[in-house]
């Protein structure tokens, strides 16, 4: 299965061996969207939702959830993160943007922390909201931007204003 790292030359699954590789800085900023009717947000907003601080708990969600990548993705290395930084941002009057940013000094990247950090948050949001807004949806989670290791910088072509 050429180019697909986590399979074997007979197609069975693998982890992949970092050992050869130099230890350097990566790092990876990752990006998705809750959307939400504009009530819901208002009650995120006004911290008037009854599990309390959506936001702050959502952020601590996804940092623990950065952190446990390895044992949530089956192949994924497990890292001592240096840093992970999540956000949670009101967008426009529906919607809640994520955004994780992840750094560490390893043999691979932290593109899937990002990704994960990300993936909890807004898994989050939606837990803490659910009783009042069933229609909620979790769009867009992508890899917006990463550094280091052998394939060097990769930034996603998209304006300031991803959603």
């Amino acid at each position: 299965m050429a180019g697909l790292t986590h399979f074997n030359d007979s197609g069975a699954s693998r982890m992949v061996d970092v050992s050869a590789k130099a230890v350097t800085p990566r790092s990876a900023r990752a990006r998705g969207l809750v959307r939400m009717r504009p009530e819901t947000l208002a009650l995120v907003r006004d911290r008037a939702l009854s599990k309390g601080d959506v936001l702050e708990v959502a952020r601590l969600a996804g940092i623990m959830a950065a952190k446990r990548t390895g044992d949530l993705i089956p192949l994924c290395h497990p890292l001592g993160l240096d840093a992970v930084e999540v956000e949670l941002t009101p967008s426009g009057d529906d919607a809640v943007s994520v955004e994780a940013f992840v750094r560490v000094t390893a043999r691979t990247g932290v593109e899937m922390e990002a990704l994960t950090a990300v993936s909890v948050a807004a898994l989050t949001v939606y837990d803490m909201c659910k009783a009042v807004d069933r229609s909620m949806t979790i769009e867009a989670i992508r890899l917006v931007e990463k550094t280091g290791g052998r394939s060097g910088t990769y930034r996603r072509d998209e304006p300031d204003d991803h959603e």
